[in-house]
């Protein structure tokens, strides 16, 4: 019974170890990423203008 709690205290700082850093690239010192929208001329099979909109984030 000892290991399995030992076991599941590791597990648990581990899965919370790699949490917090994943999130700090898109919350640290208040940065939100730049978006637009842009658009995509192209042509399918049969020659007809396909315009796409893509949202592109920097």
């Amino acid at each position: 019974m000892r290991k399995f709690i030992v076991s599941a205290t590791v597990a648990l700082f581990a899965a919370v170890s790699f949490a917090a850093p994943s999130q700090a690239g898109y919350y640290s010192y208040g940065h939100k990423p730049h978006c637009f929208i842009k658009k995509v001329k192209s042509y399918d099979y049969y020659g007809n203008l396909v315009i796409k909109k893509i949202k592109v984030c920097k």
